[in-house]
């Protein structure tokens, strides 16, 4: 995922997302392999990220090299797209090899990494201390109840809304219903967000189950929870906003980049989106609204939403032989000055002492907004088989919005996909 936390288009069950399980049977209660492969000692490591998302870790990795001579990190580039990022890794570290020794994870990518016994637990001597990060991005890297990589960046969508169409943002999805007249006098969208058929629908989906205390699988990551009463009532209604036109129906062609584009051309009132489009909106001179929006958390059933999290998780391979240099490495990621340094590039931090800086606030007024957002961020489904879970997720969603499958038929032939998938 993007620092800005555009979503790659997914091929489902791609060949490199066919997972090895029967490879790490003996770690499947916890995960918890040791990396008897590897070793904690010291030297030069490889640190992969995909080429998109390179430019925000290049200074950090100067300033560690100047710093550490004989402890140096070379970058590797992985393919920019995430599945491409992920069939690399995956090719290596199933054949047991060490071409990289740290490397940043989608967040939705963590547990399969951790399930299959790749990544080592974040633990024991030398471990970073994640202590000052925000709760969601661990809990993002966290599998079977053991930490398995350091969040490195975050991300959660924000709602933007018109200043010069309403007096405040709406504080629960009711509201935002309500506010729907003031589009309709201005003739311009109520919502608009991502509902074309792509990890962005998933997204879409999920947030709005989770906004209304619901879930998609369980703690196991497999079991699908779709017939609880909360996801059902949360997944209705997105369903209902659509056929309703709270939500635009051209929504279902868009991705981030149409999302922004009908914001900034001042053609809807409410839009989800990550906060790259707020930097977008305030200075690109073709954004209308540049002194007329706001930001706020997304909503939900009774109060703000629960966002899906974007960002990367970094991960130690288990075969590394040098896993202190890689542990300390990973600490340096997530301190203060590097941390701040992410904030300046929009690459939204981890740690929550940044968000609740005055002068971060001051210079970038949407942080006070994305700090509420992330302390009620969840996770996307904690899950080793996400590929086959988003695809359930984004084909039932989008039979029940196109009325191919009423409500209940689309949750249930989700869950019976969802079973499939993680069986």
């Amino acid at each position: 995922m993007t620092s800005f936390g555009k979503l790659t288009k997914t091929a489902a069950l791609a060949g490199a997302v066919a997972l090895t399980l029967a490879a790490c049977s003996s770690e499947e209660e916890g995960g918890n392999s040791t990396g008897d492969g590897g070793g904690d000692g010291r030297g030069n490591i490889t640190f992969a990220m995909g080429s998109n998302d390179t430019d925000k870790l290049k200074p950090v990795i100067d300033s560690w090299n100047a710093d550490h001579p004989d402890e140096q990190v070379e970058l590797v580039e992985l393919p920019a797209e995430q599945d491409g990022q992920r069939e690399t890794l995956v090719q290596s570290l199933q054949a047991g090899g060490t071409d990289y020794d740290v490397f940043a994870l989608d967040v939705t990518d963590t547990a399969q990494f951790a399930a299959n016994g790749w990544i080592e637990p974040i633990e024991g001597e030398g471990a970073p201390d994640l202590s000052g990060v925000l709760d969601a991005p661990v809990e993002s890297a966290t599998y079977n109840g053991t930490v398995f990589a350091v969040p490195q960046n975050t991300n959660a969508q924000l709602l933007y809304y018109r200043t010069d169409l309403v007096d405040a943002a709406p504080t629960n999805w009711d509201e935002l219903k309500e506010a729907c007249s003031a589009a309709e006098e201005a003739d311009v969208d109520c919502l608009d967000m991502q509902l074309s058929q792509y990890e962005g629908l998933s997204v879409a989906a999920t947030q709005f189950m989770q906004g209304w205390g619901g879930t998609v699988v369980g703690e196991d990551g497999t079991t699908p929870t779709l017939d609880d009463p909360n996801s059902v009532e949360g997944f209705t209604a997105l369903v209902d906003g659509y056929k309703d036109d709270v939500i635009a129906k051209r929504s279902d062609s868009f991705t981030e980049e149409e999302t922004a584009q009908a914001f900034l051309a001042g053609e809807t009132l409410f839009s989800y989106n990550w906060p790259y489009m707020y930097d977008s909106a305030k200075t690109e001179d073709s954004s209308t609204v540049k002194d007329n929006f706001d930001v706020a958390p997304i909503v939900g059933k009774d109060g703000a939403g629960a966002s899906t999290l974007g960002g990367y998780n970094d991960a130690i391979n288990v075969n590394s032989p040098n896993k202190a240099t890689a542990k300390d490495f990973l600490s340096y990621v997530i301190s203060e000055d590097v941390q701040r340094g992410f904030a300046d590039q929009s690459f939204p931090p981890v740690l929550a002492s940044i968000y609740d800086d005055e002068s971060v606030q001051e210079q970038y007024p949407y942080m006070e907004a994305l700090k509420a957002a992330l302390d009620n961020a969840q996770p996307r489904p904690v899950t080793p088989f996400y590929p086959g879970v988003s695809k359930a997720i984004q084909d039932n969603t989008w039979a029940a919005i196109k009325d191919e499958a009423p409500v209940d038929q689309a949750l249930s032939n989700m869950s019976d996909a969802i079973t499939q998938a993680t069986g």
